[in-house]
């Protein structure tokens, strides 16, 4: 019996679906595994040891790398926050969503996430971090959404602060010691003048939390940290909106600060993913838990600090809010000790609208009608006879578009302009415009784009 991913408000009807559901899951023999998907935030493709950084320490994620699976081709759902979390919870492309900037949106009961249907098959399911579909009293709190648990900012706007005077515990308020706001108009509540308590280490507390409380059952885990996003209206306010405790192993370098902030940012993180790992070989569920770890978006010049200081990019053209390659294309590393093989890499286009999917089949459940993604778990696997491949990805921001196939990648920055082309395979940096020379190409890849937001 397959169960119906539907969303519904009879909340007995909800409870007597779940419950069958759970009935289902304890009757499998095999236990479905834990997933762990971590997002950093504005992230590049080249801040990573593993993709090409030579300043900037990640010796974990490298190390994760290394025992794991690199996807060197996949991309956020978009080049900016809110709708990129959009494609990731829903498995659709900009083509299919209500949204496609970071304009308000709200999740309607009609909206499927892949939290509601792992929840469905009895997972647990928890987020921490960044939460940007909606907040108390509206149908897109994460609680109604899938999620039992959810620690962390409701509201994307306030998550520029690191330093806020409350986080959020489901539908509690929780107030963190020391933090209090300038109040000063300009900075929109998003600036504190003083500063004790950092938001980021406290998400990730309650991450590891989760781990080790539902370590007997399966669960999905959401860790949407805030680094290294800048506290944009904190550098308006004082030229420096990379906030962090310290410097850590930056602190002596003749640097700005915000360079040694931004750094120190990463490495943090860094740091947090390490302990995440070792607290599940701790636990010793490492090898029925698979970790995936990636940006949300391409990396930002904000907060007083720029993409170019480390090379964020790496060999990409553009940065967050463009559709060119560095706005879109973001690191991806899958862990998982016994079932990926170490050291191993995939270039094939992913996104991801792909997450949901991939999930499910995890997770043994059979995905909506309607996506757009496709499970990459044959690719996890090293089944790639199995895998099957997008024939091509979308993307839409604002007026900008962008369309993916195969090695052919074609960018609109404005709706009367034409079609810029690249070939991905000779020009990963998307340096020679090959529009002139490809005329039909263009006109092939003018229809998808048609077909895409259809």
């Amino acid at each position: 019996m397959k169960m119906l991913p539907l969303k519904i408000s009879t909340s007995g009807l909800l409870l007597f679906i779940l419950s069958i559901a759970s009935s289902i899951a304890q009757s499998n023999k095999t236990r479905p595994p834990n997933l762990i998907y971590i997002m950093a935030d504005d992230l590049g493709y080249g801040d990573l040891g593993c993709f090409g950084q030579k300043t900037i320490k990640t010796p974990n994620l490298d190390k994760m790398a290394s025992e794991g699976l690199r996807f060197t081709s996949y991309y956020a759902g978009n080049t900016v926050c809110r709708p990129s979390r959009l494609s990731l919870w829903t498995g659709k492309h900009m083509g299919h969503t209500p949204i496609s900037s970071n304009a308000k949106y709200h999740f309607k009961p009609s909206d499927i996430t892949v939290s509601e249907l792992l929840k469905s098959r009895g997972y647990a399911t928890g987020g921490v971090g960044k939460w940007a579909m909606g907040g108390i009293g509206t149908t897109g709190h994460p609680n109604k959404n899938g999620f039992d648990f959810w620690f962390g900012y409701l509201d994307q706007g306030e998550a520029h602060n690191y330093y806020p005077t409350h986080l959020w515990k489901n539908t509690e308020k929780i107030k963190l010691k020391g933090n209090t706001l300038t109040r000063e108009a300009k900075d929109r509540g998003r600036v504190s003048k003083k500063r004790v308590t950092y938001s980021h280490d406290l998400l990730t507390t309650q991450a590891m939390k989760f781990i080790a409380d539902h370590k007997n059952t399966p669960f999905l885990l959401h860790v949407h940290w805030t680094i290294p996003h800048a506290n944009n209206e904190g550098g308006r306010a004082t030229g420096d909106g990379m906030e962090v405790p310290d410097y850590g192993i930056y602190a002596k370098e003749k640097w700005p600060n915000t360079k040694k902030g931004a750094a120190a940012m990463i490495t943090r993180m860094d740091q947090d993913v390490g302990k995440i790992i070792q607290l599940i070989k701790k636990l010793d569920i490492q090898n029925e838990t698979m970790i995936f770890f990636t940006s949300d978006n391409g990396p930002h010049s904000e907060g007083g600090h720029k993409h170019e200081t480390f090379n964020a990019n790496g060999p990409l053209r553009g940065y967050k809010r463009d559709l060119y390659e560095g706005g879109i294309r973001v690191p991806g590393i899958a862990y998982w000790p016994n079932k990926i093989k170490p050291g191993t890499e995939s270039d094939q286009p992913f996104a991801f609208w792909d997450w949901l999917p991939t999930a499910c089949e995890l997770a043994g459940i059979t995905p909506p009608t309607g996506l757009d993604g496709l499970s990459f778990a044959p690719t996890l696997f090293g089944k790639l006879d199995q895998q099957k491949i997008h024939p091509y990805l979308f993307w839409k921001y604002r007026n900008k578009t962008a369309i993916r196939k195969q090695e052919w990648k074609a960018v609109r920055n404005s709706p009367n302009k034409r079609l810029e082309l690249y070939n991905l395979k000779n020009d990963i940096g998307e340096t020679k415009n090959l529009s002139a020379q490809y005329p039909d190409k263009i006109s092939e890849l003018e229809k998808l784009i048609e077909e895409a937001v259809k």
